[in-house]
């Protein structure tokens, strides 16, 4: 499996060449950057050329990238609401996808194969209304990412629009085979098991997010410091109709040797449950 790593344990740090030559010293083949202007400043050419000029040495693929959740990186402090594609406000939805896009652009200089889109916020109730607006949302952002050569993941997160089952009703409506899922270990660990929702989506299954928890809050550690069966999980993941990446989504810490930890964690991963292999 590809080896990947999100920029997102670093998200409080201006995003660099140096950083992402911390990745691949971990031994990451690939890295998702994530979105946040604080971080990445997917508005900034300075900084888009500076990483597009980075991938061009082809030491590591850009795989993919998450789009934005707020317009900074400092997520605990945000004082404007959260960019949220199936809010009921349509002024807002607009607002949001525009934001998205934005981000989108980026593989003009710099391409990238997937854009990670959740749908809704952390805890956001089903609505009827805010499904119909996913299905329109969802169907506008893949019409503009396409001819950039960007494909579309949804996101398992933890809330009741994108469940596992409701992920996959939105995606059998749109009846584009290009959509996909990036599976979140962490997130099925919260909602129901990895199990149980890699049963539902393993057929749209493009990429990943994995991290650990221990089944109380979504913490983003590292494989082994949770309570996730990672032996079942690589078996399932290996089994998948497309194998995905496995790039790990963790919680940045202050001091950590990133390169140590990502070999460690890359290692545990590939090692689990080989006999079933």
């Amino acid at each position: 499996m590809l080896r990947a790593m999100s920029s997102y344990v670093v998200i409080k740090e201006r995003l660099h060449p140096g950083l992402l030559e911390k990745f691949a010293g971990g031994g990451a083949q690939a890295i998702e950057v994530f979105a946040a202007r604080g971080h990445f400043d997917y508005t900034d050419r300075a900084q888009v050329r500076e990483l597009a000029n980075w991938f061009k040495s082809g030491m590591v693929e850009f795989h993919s990238m998450h789009s934005p959740i707020f317009t900074t990186n400092d997520f605990a402090r945000a004082v404007d609401p959260p960019l949220n594609i199936v809010d009921t406000e349509k002024r807002r939805r607009i607002e949001a996808m525009d934001e998205i896009k934005r981000a989108i652009e980026v593989a003009e200089q710099a391409p990238f194969r997937f854009l990670v889109q959740h749908i809704g916020n952390s805890n956001e109730a089903y609505d009827t209304r805010k499904f119909e607006a996913a299905l329109s949302s969802i169907e506008h952002l893949r019409a503009f990412a396409r001819p950039l050569g960007v494909t579309l993941l949804v996101e398992n997160i933890p809330n009741e629009i994108s469940t596992p089952e409701r992920l996959m009703e939105l995606l059998r409506i749109l009846r584009y085979d290009d959509l996909g899922v990036c599976f979140d270990t962490g997130h099925a660990h919260l909602m129901s098991t990895v199990h149980q929702a890699f049963g539902v989506l393993e057929s749209r299954i493009r990429s990943t997010h994995i991290h650990d928890n221990k089944n109380d809050r979504d913490s983003h550690l590292w494989p082994g410091d949770g309570t996730v069966d990672w032996d079942q999980t690589m078996q399932s993941l290996r089994s998948a109709p497309h194998v995905p990446a496995l790039l790990m989504e963790i919680e940045g810490q202050e001091g950590l040797d990133i390169r140590h930890k990502m070999s460690e964690a890359y290692k545990k991963l590939e090692t689990a449950n080989v006999a079933a292999d």
